[in-house]
């Protein structure tokens, strides 16, 4: 689990140091958002087609230990 939780990445100069995703300016929080309103993993890799699967459940995992 903790190779998932390395893909969350942290940096000042981006998005205000607010947590990402292996450096891309997409927010774990912009994923969650996205599940919150009911879409599935699937659709939100869709959605941002930048992602991959595994760091939707990275975002999980993140939101789970925060």
């Amino acid at each position: 689990m903790d190779a998932l939780l390395d893909r969350i990445t942290y940096s000042p100069a981006q998005l205000g140091g607010r947590p990402c995703l292996r450096g891309l300016r997409i927010r774990v929080s912009d994923v969650l958002d996205l599940l919150a309103a009911g879409l599935t993993p699937a659709e939100v890799v869709a959605e941002l087609p930048d992602l991959e699967p595994d760091d939707v459940r990275a975002a999980l995992l993140f939101a789970a230990r925060d």
